[in-house]
């Protein structure tokens, strides 16, 4: 009997980090959402359920503290607990990003802000996330194998996004720099805002990558993605 509830144990704690994977999932697209629609209602739906992944994060996180103390798991499934125990972390801070495209889908663009689709690779991000939790649930290699790969076109994306932002702010500077009726303090801030934005989503991408190596080493005891 004490041996088939270390393995309940074992399932549950899988289960409820991919649990918590999708609440980070919905989080994410609702804060897309909101940069993509600008709906200050659904800006503040993100940010208010912030606490509740933060909340679940820390019960999940303990749940793997206790098997590491009152389990002492070898092997395969000490690789198993400590790569979930890592792998909340990521998710936990996918949550975070959610969160921050919520406070910037608040702020009050300029009349003209930069022409970048933030949120078309955002959701090429997310999507990305959704594999790697897959992977994790489903021990698949292969598809974090591919997460890998894809993640040099989020951030080719990501860095072509940012180099228009800044040659339209240049353009704009160039063109009227003897005329202040451009507003040069919201355009400012609409640049800042717009490569905070870009500087998120590829962040996004990149713990989707973790979780993906994360779960190569839970699976292989091969660290090579993580590196």
């Amino acid at each position: 009997m004490p041996r088939d509830r270390y393995r309940t144990e074992l399932d549950d704690l899988r289960d409820r980090v991919v649990a918590l994977g999708e609440a980070v999932l919905d989080q994410l697209e609702t804060g897309l959402d909101a940069l993509e629609s600008g709906d200050p209602a659904v800006a503040r739906e993100v940010i208010d359920g912030d606490d509740a992944i933060n909340d679940a994060y820390l019960s999940v996180e303990a749940d793997c503290i206790d098997l590491f103390a009152l389990q002492q798991p070898v092997a395969s499934d000490l690789r198993f607990v400590a790569a979930s125990f890592k792998i909340l972390t990521d998710l936990e801070r996918i949550g975070d990003l959610a969160t921050n495209f919520g406070r910037y889908a608040l702020a009050e663009p300029g009349e003209s802000p930069p022409a970048v689709d933030a949120v078309a690779i955002g959701r090429e991000a997310r999507d990305a996330v959704e594999d790697a939790l897959t992977a994790y649930r489903t021990r698949d290699i292969e598809l974090c194998r591919e997460i890998h790969a894809g993640d040099d076109r989020i951030d080719a994306l990501c860095q072509r996004a940012s180099e228009q932002v800044v040659r339209d702010l240049v353009e704009r500077a160039t063109g009227e720099v003897a005329d202040d009726s451009w507003g040069v303090e919201r355009v400012l801030d609409d640049v800042s805002r717009l490569l905070l934005t870009v500087r998120d989503v590829e962040r996004v991408g990149d713990h989707a990558v973790n979780v993906a190596a994360r779960t190569v080493y839970m699976v292989e005891h091969d660290a090579e993605l993580l590196y």
